[in-house]
């Protein structure tokens, strides 16, 4: 028997290999899906274009735009990182895509590492395109922009745990109806389209301590205001990316 017999070996390729195929099957499969298309563009989009041209929501001096593109970047991070992740990640669950990918070759760990990169790849995409209308809407941003990417991070990993605890713990069509709800009501209350001051004074200091909240204003203290480094947000996003995480970690059931 010649030596070039088994030649190429088989094997399990390098493990960076597959967590960088698995990061673009994820990213692939993340952006052909309608619903998360309408989830992570569609809706920030048109909520931005919507609120900027229309003066629907008191949102102080100064240009909307200002105000209204940090929020909608926030939302932006929650909608892929939180909500799209969630959901389809509960599915994958529900349907035993999970379980036979934690059966291959590829670790666990490293699933969960590629749909960590696969929701950076793509919250990057929505970045860039809603900058490019934000900056067409006349949005004049200021501030260090690592700062910002600080906080972006930060606001990822936190969405990140709490959309896997979610998709690990919880029934699949339960996962859907409660990550949409969450959705809509931070939206709505997450200081990310209406400014925390016009809620009444009671709920002002609860709602700050959200992660979108936090997110939110970190973001508009950064790019309107332009603060160095908002380190109450930080800290908020840290807390809840530390108890996220954690809790995904020590919670989440693969069947």
């Amino acid at each position: 028997m010649s030596a070039g017999t088994y030649t190429p070996r088989p094997g399990a390729a390098p493990l960076p290999r597959m967590i960088a195929a698995q990061t673009a099957l994820e990213t692939r499969m993340l952006l052909r899906n309608g619903e998360q298309l309408l989830l992570t563009v569609i809706i920030p989009t048109l909520l931005l274009v919507l609120f900027s041209a229309v003066d629907i929501v008191d949102t102080g001096a100064g240009e909307s735009v200002d105000f209204l593109a940090p929020g909608i970047l926030a939302l932006a991070v929650m909608s892929t990182a939180f909500t799209g992740q969630a959901i389809a990640t509960g599915f994958e669950r529900r349907y035993g895509v999970l379980k036979r990918l934690g059966a291959s070759p590829l670790p666990r760990w490293a699933l969960m590492t590629a749909k960590t990169l696969s929701v950076l790849v793509t919250e990057g995409l929505q970045i860039v395109l809603l900058t490019a209308i934000a900056f067409a809407l006349g949005w004049s941003p200021e501030g260090n922009p690592l700062s910002v990417l600080l906080l972006l991070v930060l606001g990822t990993a936190a969405f990140s745990g709490l959309g896997l605890l979610m998709a690990g713990t919880l029934k699949a069509e339960a996962t859907l109806a409660a990550a949409n709800l969450v959705f809509l009501l931070l939206l709505v209350g997450g200081g990310v389209i209406v400014p925390l001051d016009k809620f009444p004074d009671a709920v002002q200091s609860v709602l700050g301590l959200l992660p979108v909240s936090a997110l939110s204003e970190g973001l508009r203290d950064v790019l309107q205001h332009g603060a160095s480094m908002p380190w109450a947000q930080a800290g908020i996003l840290a807390v809840w990316a530390v108890l996220g995480l954690g809790a995904a970690a020590k919670f989440f059931r693969w069947e």
